[in-house]
């Protein structure tokens, strides 16, 4: 979507929305007489799931689990287009700071109705400090939830409330043009107070310790498992429409094994890299998608005081080729990327964010003025040398990047890095607790909307792994949230000034932006996807015969 879509909803004085059930484009159509008798896939997945609790999940692989068996107020289509939830209509106040979301009479897996007092308990659980959510900040925008957040004032303060069992209606501080953007996202899925309650701390710890009122419901999956299936819910409100009976997930860590599940037909789908797009790049199964995901380095200012330092920041960039990396080591048709927002997410006037936002030394690439600026950070820090750790996850193409970064940044004289690749949960949890000198991180944007990304290196946001604080940088960020929310023009200066702030200051170091070269089952029909958030929705997916 168009950052102008987006901002067009804060000038309106009044939108109410209808949502119409989507009957699926010529591909997603089907009939029996389509339909291949055995409606199962076999997918793979990279990682382990870290969590199904909805309040807790951050990672791309819950949040694709959880968008499959759960269901919001609205949910993204193709192109990240809104499309029906539980919410089968909205609106939202003159002023824009009451949305009002008119719910469908739906059911739980469990045959419950699934009723505005689910959402309001799980806003309030999500917000709730004892909860110690990541994504709370999402509600920043609702009446009262910094408060709520630190504990200063109760959850039942949060501005949202049940108007009875079917109208949920929203109260916000301050108008929030893509707030529709955001209740598509899990944290503002509902969930059935009683089952949360009654399974204490073993709630979302397995797939028999949740309950669903999504398209699918989990199973087999028992908090650590390598495998775990999607099984038609029966009690989804629009069932009728899903045609897979289940689909069948399991963990391969190694993209050959997987490529030969997929050759030997016990794969319906499989992610290539960048050594087999190479052999496969004129196979008519062959798909690329740029997704809305970021990739980049973070440098650790409070365990390392010497990223405090502009120039040894700035000479890590410098010594990375990341064109090499691209072309070379990934060659999976990820791009290179110079920015932290993703190219393609946003554009004003059809000219994209990235490009309005663009700082030249952030494509840098000189190791000779990196050498220089790094002696100088050793000798302004008072040291010779340096040892450093460089995190990543356990997989073939994190496994690869980190090589590949240790070759160049041993390029700098005295620094020695040591590779430290974890299974991604546990990179996960180092990278939250702060303990890490380097990681790869990244981000895939929940929304199409620059301030997914942004906001995230405000000072004190719980996703700012590397402690980077700059008030010039908060305060761009703070007025497109706040007194320039609705004022299209000013709010993407805004936005564009906090980018160029973060890549001048060279607080991370962007390396690239993903894509997925995916072989696909040409007999798999009906896939939706979205280059934000979770990026997959198999509930109009179907086989052919």
């Amino acid at each position: 979507m168009k950052i102008s879509s987006v901002a067009k909803l804060g000038a309106v004085a009044a939108v109410s929305v209808v949502l119409l059930a989507a009957c699926g484009s010529k591909d997603s159509s089907s009939s029996s007489k389509s339909l291949a008798s055995d409606q199962i896939l076999n997918l793979p997945e990279s990682a382990e799931l870290p969590t199904m609790d909805s309040s807790k999940s951050t990672d791309v692989a819950s949040g694709r689990v959880l968008n499959n068996v759960n269901e919001g107020l609205l949910r993204f289509g193709n192109h990240s287009k809104l499309r029906p939830g539980v919410a089968k209509s909205y609106s939202k106040s003159k002023d824009g700071l009451t949305w009002t979301f008119n719910l469908r009479k739906s059911k739980w897996s469990n045959g419950k109705p699934v009723t505005a007092h689910d959402f309001v308990y799980a806003w309030q659980r999500t917000n709730d400090p004892k909860t110690a959510s990541q994504y709370a900040y999402l509600f920043d925008h609702v009446k009262n939830q910094e408060k709520v957040n630190t504990g200063k004032l109760p959850v039942s303060k949060l501005g949202v409330k049940a108007d009875g069992d079917y109208k949920l209606v929203v109260t916000l501080s301050k108008p929030q043009a893509y707030f529709d953007q955001l209740v598509a996202n899990a944290p503002f899925f509902p969930l059935l107070k009683s089952e949360v309650t009654k399974d204490g701390k073993k709630y979302a710890s397995s797939s028999d310790n949740l309950v669903y009122n999504g398209p699918f419901k989990l199973e087999h999956w028992n908090g650590t498992s390598d495998s775990w299936d999607y099984v038609k819910n029966t009690k989804y409100w629009n069932a009728k429409n899903v045609k897979l009976k289940k689909i069948h997930w399991q963990v391969f860590k190694d993209p050959g094994t997987a490529l030969n599940q997929f050759n030997s037909k016990k794969l319906d789908a499989t992610t290539l890299s960048g050594t087999q797009v190479k052999q496969y790049k004129n196979d008519k199964n062959l798909h690329n998608r740029l997704s809305a995901s970021t990739f980049y380095l973070e440098m650790n200012e409070k365990k390392d005081p010497i990223f405090k330092n502009k120039k040894a920041r700035q000479a890590i960039s410098l010594v990375i080729n990341k064109k090499q990396f691209v072309n070379d080591v990934l060659a999976d048709g990820s791009v290179l990327s110079n920015s932290l927002v993703s190219k393609g997410l946003a554009t004003r006037d059809d000219k994209d964010f990235t490009e309005d936002a663009k700082v030249s030394s952030a494509a840098e690439h000189n190791v000779k003025k990196a050498q220089k600026l790094w002696k100088e950070a050793l000798k302004e820090e008072g040291k010779s040398s340096l040892s450093l750790n460089l995190l990543s996850d356990d997989t073939d193409a994190a496994k690869k990047t980190t090589e590949f970064l240790q070759s160049q940044l041993t390029q700098l004289d005295g620094l020695k890095i040591t590779n430290q690749n974890l299974p991604f949960k546990t990179r996960l949890d180092r990278s939250k607790k702060g303990n890490f000198d380097l990681v790869v991180s990244a981000w895939g944007a929940d929304f199409p909307d620059p301030i997914s990304f942004l906001s995230l290196f405000t000072s004190g946001n719980s996703y700012n792994n590397g402690s980077w604080s700059n008030k010039e940088y908060d305060k761009y960020v703070e007025n497109a949230e706040g007194s320039d929310a609705n004022n299209a023009s000013k709010r993407w200066d805004n936005l564009v000034n906090a980018e160029k702030t973060i890549l001048k200051d060279q607080a991370i170091v962007p390396l690239y932006q993903q894509a997925k070269a995916q072989l696909l089952n040409s007999k798999v029909k009906g896939l939706i996807y979205f280059p934000t958030g979770a990026q997959w929705d198999y509930s109009q997916t179907y086989v052919a015969k």
